[in-house]
């Protein structure tokens, strides 16, 4: 069991204490409830780029690294199509420099022309460089289109086109700003060599004066059910031919995406999973072969996806998938094969556990999700799932009218 406190700034601002006096460090990290599916779909990719405004300076700290490393500390951040997390690890007793840091950027950024014109420009690179110009690169801005017609999971968090970010306009982007970095769509946890009332005082004192902000109640256009399979076939400076098809599943919260969780893992859960076995190993029609999901909090997709052997067609490799996902929904998973995806995913969050940063991380999404006790209930989640529940999930999920498949094919 993973302890913790927890209480509420008068600003909203949710705070999480997880107090571990075996390791002389402490970590502070900000969660954000917004993502990519929060962007108005003309101006995608912000974000996105906030995670890089965010470095920039904030209103009365110009340079937010080189305190933090006077402090012996190190930080980092990422953003999803669900959430931005920023955090901090630093020795305990430098605590408050992280609390003096990350204040100052929620209370509100340093907004100049000049610092959106350096993030805007590292952005656009990176788009370039990783979804452009990579072979491969566009596969999953591809995807998301051909599987999403409503929902805003159908652009990637560097946003749709690389023209969104190019012309984003300072107003934008502030308004972007105090819509949705306030104290009231945050979750701040603080864990480590910390104590449950010095973590009061420091979050008084740093956050309690910033303004709440208006709760940002997410009104997002739901997915309609899927009745027709789409086909797209593309042709690109690649290698190899490659195959992806994604389905719809159920959302982080449902019961259903554990049984599905579990089910990307008998299917490609490393060298003894089916795909492999079957697709790899025995009849060489892929290199290699995965299958996985996107473990976002709305309705996701589990995808399987593979290079091609050369020479190989892709009617028949497209055949070979299809025979591996009509066992799943014909017959029933044996229980050492359960019982050895359940281990692993046990093990997993185990090994995840072991660290200060992974718990603090974890306990900010679970808050995030509506309740930072799921962490301490997750694997018995897991563990009632039968081999029955698989194979309706399987039957729900491996529709074929549920599904999305790309051909892309080697120009060479």
């Amino acid at each position: 069991m993973i302890q913790y406190e927890r209480f509420v700034l008068d600003n909203g601002l949710r705070v999480i204490v997880h107090e571990d006096h075996s390791t002389p460090m402490a970590v502070v990290n900000v969660m954000y409830d917004v993502g990519a599916r929060d962007e108005n779909p003309n101006k995608t990719g912000f974000a996105h780029l906030f995670e890089h405004l965010m470095f920039g300076g904030s209103i009365n700290i110009e340079d937010y690294d080189e305190p933090l490393q006077m402090a012996g500390g190190e930080n980092n951040a990422y953003t999803t199509n669900d959430l931005t997390n920023y955090y901090i690890q630093l020795p305990s007793e430098n605590l408050e420099t992280a609390f003096w840091l990350e204040s100052d950027r929620m209370l509100s950024l340093a907004f100049s022309e000049k610092s959106l014109d350096v993030q805007r420009k590292v952005v656009c690179e990176e788009f370039k460089e990783h979804y452009i110009n990579k072979p491969y690169g566009d596969v999953w801005h591809k995807l998301r289109e051909l599987s999403y017609k409503e929902h805003p999971y159908r652009w990637m968090t560097i946003g749709k086109e690389l023209s969104h970010i190019e012309n984003a306009q300072l107003a934008d982007v502030k308004s972007f700003f105090f819509k949705h970095y306030r104290p009231v769509n945050a979750v701040l946890v603080v864990a480590g060599h910390v104590s449950l009332d010095e973590v009061k005082r420091l979050s008084d004192k740093w956050f309690g004066p910033i303004p709440m902000g208006e709760k940002y109640i997410r009104n997002l256009p739901q997915e309609s059910k899927q009745m027709q399979a789409r086909l797209l076939e593309v042709e690109a400076d690649v290698p190899l031919d490659a195959f992806y098809k994604t389905w719809h599943m159920a959302s982080r919260l449902s019961k259903r995406y554990y049984a599905a969780d579990l089910l990307s893992d008998i299917l490609s859960g490393g060298g003894s999973s089916r795909l492999y076995q079957a697709l790899v190993k025995e009849k060489q029609l892929f290199s290699q072969v995965d299958c996985s999901h996107m473990g976002s909090v709305d309705a996701g997709l589990l995808t399987i996806e593979g290079k091609l052997v050369k020479g190989v067609k892709m009617s028949d490799a497209e055949q070979a998938v299809k025979e591996e996902v009509e066992k799943m929904k014909s017959e029933l998973v044996n229980e050492a094969e359960l019982q050895k995806v359940k281990n692993k995913t046990e093990s997993m969050i185990a090994f995840e556990d072991m660290s200060v940063m992974n718990r603090a991380n974890s306990l900010a999404t679970y808050e995030l999700l509506g309740d930072a006790e799921m962490m301490n209930t997750e694997l018995s989640r897991y563990q009632e799932i039968t081999a029955e529940d698989i194979k309706k999930e399987s039957e729900e999920i491996f529709d074929e009218n549920n599904s999305n498949t790309m051909h892309y094919f080697s120009k060479n």
